[in-house]
């Protein structure tokens, strides 16, 4: 971190010595330090044997400065999706298979499944999950599938990877998607997809709540809601119908 920090702040590249030196780190491990974060993109070396930042530093901070921008568009529309709806409202991100919390507005009337940012819960049983799983190329999807169990939570987890297959184009057909107590008993969460600006699904919005908070004639418009805020934060994030 001290190297990235160096050359983060040095005005021009610089030599392994001049490293060493101002790091304070001997020669031979400057240069194994270097060499591995060389073999992952983090530092370049250059023809004259000096050294700068590599392109992976760059995609790093691209991925948080999405982050941020996205936290910053989708906060209004969460909060007033969950002042709307009275129903808890999340942002979450595909990682690992996984829908991964980013931001939250949980709603007082809905402690029993209170969610925090970092929770994480299985892509193919939650309304997250199942849009950004719905968004992947066949490739993608096929590869996901492969390494996720499909584990059956409740009587309603679809544990069949065709059943799941079919399911995803539904929820890719209609725009919108619902975890009917799926992945808990008595929880139903109704999400939708946020896209970029090529199109290509970035995250997912969903709003939850009990079994008779989100009953079965309340379904279509909870939905209508979480797709038209879903739209208003891609529109943000620079996506054009």
């Amino acid at each position: 971190m001290d190297i990235l920090d160096l050359l983060a702040k040095a005005e021009y590249p610089l030599s392994l010595a001049k490293i060493a030196n101002m790091s304070g780190l001997s020669k031979s491990t400057v240069h194994r330090l270097l060499s591995a974060l060389q073999a992952r993109d983090y530092v370049e070396k250059l023809s004259d044997a000096t050294y700068r930042l590599g392109i992976k530093v760059l995609e790093i901070a691209s991925y948080h400065i999405n982050t941020l921008e996205l936290l910053t568009e989708s906060r209004p529309h969460l909060n007033a999706l969950h002042r709307s709806l009275n129903l808890s409202s999340h942002l979450g991100l595909l990682e690992d298979y996984q829908v991964v919390y980013i931001g939250l507005v949980n709603s007082a009337s809905y402690t029993k499944y209170y969610a925090q940012v970092g929770k994480r819960s299985p892509a193919f049983c939650s309304s997250m999950g199942k849009c950004l799983l719905a968004g992947l190329s066949k490739t993608d999807l096929d590869e996901t599938l492969n390494h996720i169990e499909l584990k059956a939570y409740t009587e309603r987890t679809i544990t069949d990877p065709r059943s799941l297959r079919r399911h995803l184009a539904e929820v890719r057909n209609r725009g919108w998607a619902m975890d009917n107590e799926e992945y808990q008993e008595g929880q139903r969460c109704i999400g939708a997809p946020v896209f970029d600006y090529r199109g290509d699904s970035l995250a997912a919005i969903s709003v939850s709540g009990q079994v008779s908070h989100i009953s079965d004639d309340r379904v279509e418009e909870i939905a209508r809601q979480v797709k038209n805020a879903a739209l208003l934060i891609s529109q943000g994030m620079g996506y054009s119908v």
